[in-house]
């Protein structure tokens, strides 16, 4: 989404497969953009099986490899999606006698418009921004995360955007017709083993 990056009183990143995530969450606390990090994420669909720990705790496993402080981090180990995300970090920060105003949340580079619109939705009343791992499409495709499953997500991703506003789940975000009609064409290509029930 490009926003620009903003002071902000905490970092919440939002777990998943790749642990970029998380090195862009230390990266950014170690520049001093926000006073600590939440890591949040249990164990989901797209959760790599040679990864014994939930989400979160590998991306804090990473953060402190980076030279995060641990009192510096929070856990949120439980949730399987991003409503999840949010409500368990909600009842984490009132654990813990906190209320951060704004956050830095950070994302993959390819979901950052469906984590703005379920935050937008589900938690309005707080000021955040979004950013990701600073790669370059051509750049993402690892080993683990081959440009086929990649593709397959943002499919799968661009359809929530479209449905889930319906649902409840997110904010209703315009989606150009070139964009949809890539979707369209992706989706004929076979390109469908993310997509949900609509």
């Amino acid at each position: 989404m490009h926003q620009p990056l903003e002071q902000a009183d905490c970092i919440l990143a939002l777990g998943s497969n790749d642990v970029r995530v998380a090195e862009r969450a230390a990266e950014l606390f170690l520049k001093n953009w926000a006073l600590f990090i939440i890591f949040s994420g249990g164990r989901g669909w797209l959760t790599p099986e040679e990864w014994k720990d939930a989400e979160a705790d590998m991306f804090k496993k990473r953060a402190l490899e980076m030279g995060v402080p641990e009192d510096k981090i929070l856990v949120e180990n439980k949730s399987t999606n991003t409503g999840e995300n949010i409500q368990f970090v909600k009842e984490l920060l009132v654990s813990h006698g906190l209320d951060p105003q704004k956050i830095i949340l950070v994302q993959k580079p390819y979901m950052e418009r469906r984590a703005y619109a379920t935050f937008k939705k589900v938690w309005p009343e707080k000021n955040f921004v979004v950013t990701s791992p600073q790669i370059s499409f051509e750049q993402y495709p690892t080993e683990k995360l081959p440009i086929d499953l990649i593709i397959n997500i943002m499919v799968g991703d661009l359809q929530r955007i479209k449905i889930y506003p319906k649902k409840g789940f997110q904010i209703v975000q315009d989606i150009p017709s070139d964009v949809w009609d890539a979707y369209d064409k992706l989706v004929s290509m076979g390109y469908t083993d993310h997509l949900v029930n609509s």
